[in-house]
């Protein structure tokens, strides 16, 4: 059997990191007979994100990856979407030879992974859909899509620092590793790749409100009491859209609260794993 241990410490077996024939950079973990998950990073991120999950999640066979365009993947190969983010992730399934898995996605992975579900229901076992948007109303998706434009027009950087604000908490903020892994992961990414993703960050929701097809996959709904941009409203929205899913708000921490506390996040994922028929 093959694990993983908490990044920085010592690998029981290191991950394997490969690069797909589409430039994306990728890594497997855990037991190669075991029920896959796959991991989605948020936009301007990359799959270090998950380095602190990796130590609960040693019963499964774990395939985490870089989104076009950030950490050591290549640049998107056309116009970026949600339908070309789900392309990415059956690439990387047929690669692998896994028939089906466990999907995970945060923020913007959690928009992945549903239109994933829609385009490719017979691939997926599960969702877990994590601090991700949903309907703003008219107007606060109009005041999204404007700063997805600035980013265009400004750089990756375009209003950072006020998005520290609201992801971390003030004590985070001020004492935590957080921010600094967040900037050191955005000096990365490929400039035209990540407008075009925050683009469909801002954007994508519209094609995920009442899902058509539907999604009827056993599925997990998670955001943190704060979090101003993927809310608890949109979560239990989500879900409501979603026969027979589950909604787990956790208190207190923003959008990057898996940061924070990862353990707030692997522990309701792992009872909802061990529920999901195989």
């Amino acid at each position: 059997m093959r694990t993983c241990a908490k990044w920085g410490m010592t690998w029981i077996t290191p991950p394997v990191s490969k690069i797909a024939p589409d430039g994306t950079a990728y890594d497997l973990c855990g037991p190669d007979d075991a029920p896959c998950v796959v991991l989605i990073h948020g936009l301007g991120l990359s799959r270090r994100l998950w380095d602190q999950h990796l130590t609960a999640l040693t019963n499964y066979r774990v395939l985490r990856y870089d989104l076009y365009g950030h950490g050591d993947s290549a640049p998107a190969p056309a116009e970026a979407t949600l339908t070309l983010f789900a392309r990415q992730i059956a690439g990387l399934l047929a690669q692998e030879d896994i028939a089906r898995a466990h999907i995970v996605g945060f923020s913007i992975g959690g928009m992945i992974n549903r239109r994933f579900a829609m385009d490719y229901p017979e691939k997926v076992a599960s969702l877990a859909i994590l601090n991700s948007p949903h309907d703003r109303g008219e107007a606060a998706q109009l005041a999204v899509e404007e700063r997805a434009r600035s980013v265009r027009d400004q750089g990756a950087f375009a209003t950072f620092d006020a998005a520290l604000q609201r992801w971390f908490t003030p004590g985070h903020l001020a004492s935590g590793d957080g921010p600094a892994l967040v900037r050191a992961w955005r000096e990365i990414v490929d400039a035209d790749t990540y407008a075009q993703t925050a683009w469909v960050l801002a954007h994508g929701v519209r094609e995920l409100i009442a899902p058509d097809p539907p999604i009827t996959l056993p599925t997990l709904v998670v955001t943190c009491e704060n979090d101003s941009g993927s809310t608890p409203r949109m979560s239990h929205d989500i879900a409501s859209e979603i026969a027979g899913a589950e909604t787990i708000i956790v208190p207190r921490l923003k959008h990057l609260g898996l940061m924070e506390d990862p353990a707030a996040f692997t522990n309701p994922i792992l009872n909802f794993l061990q529920k999901v028929p195989t």
